[in-house]
């Protein structure tokens, strides 16, 4: 059994910069590839970042490449998605998810995630 909570969403203004958070207890923490998906009203879900379990490996999604950077911090289990230069199309709720693998390098982005957080909402103003 495995918990994410997320947190750090807000409202922001175009240009500015948010860190979301996701606290796992999944443990080992090691053990799992995380990844950061999102969805606008209206449109599916849809992969924005994702690690591997080790941290060797990162995915991104084109229209966040360049602005978002995807962490891990092995001693507290948290997962970071720092956005910056966020525009209003990055308007969306967020969700972390944790894939158990023994892959070291594989960052899944799809979303057959074995667990998932509830969501924060990101909205960016113009």
């Amino acid at each position: 059994q495995g918990q994410l909570v997320e947190s750090g969403g807000g409202l922001v203004q175009a240009g500015a910069s948010l860190r979301l958070s996701c606290a796992a207890s999944t443990s080992p923490f090691s053990d799992y590839a995380i990844g950061w998906f999102r969805q606008a009203p209206g449109k599916e879900r849809e992969f924005v970042a994702g690690i591997s379990r080790y941290s060797t490996n990162t995915a991104y999604a084109d229209p966040v490449k360049g602005r978002f950077t995807i962490s891990k911090d092995y001693n507290t289990r948290t997962a970071y998605l720092q956005m910056n230069s966020l525009q209003p199309e990055d308007t969306a709720v967020y969700f972390c998810a944790a894939e158990r693998t023994q892959s070291t390098d594989w960052v899944p982005t799809t979303d057959n995630y074995d667990y998932w957080g509830q969501g924060t909402q990101v909205t960016v103003s113009s």
